[in-house]
């Protein structure tokens, strides 16, 4: 194997999003990893649907079509 081509794998923690945390090894960068999705969390494993802002997108698109408004 050749030698320093490898990324370093160390030890991070994994904090999920109801704050339970695990440790794993990675090559991710820093120390800690914060899920915004994760299986306790996510649609397709829990059956309910909700909806995840992510930068303020659903915000924009709320905004941008407001106006289709749906008539009743």
């Amino acid at each position: 194997m050749k030698n320093d081509i490898h990324p370093d794998y160390h030890e991070i923690t994994v904090i999920m999003t109801d704050g339970t945390e695990f440790k794993t090894r990675s090559t991710m960068k820093g120390e800690t990893l914060r899920l915004d999705i994760d299986p306790k969390s996510h649609p397709a494993w829990t059956g309910v649907h909700r909806l995840v802002d992510s930068g303020g997108q659903l915000a924009k698109f709320n905004k941008r079509f407001a106006s289709f408004g749906l008539k009743v």
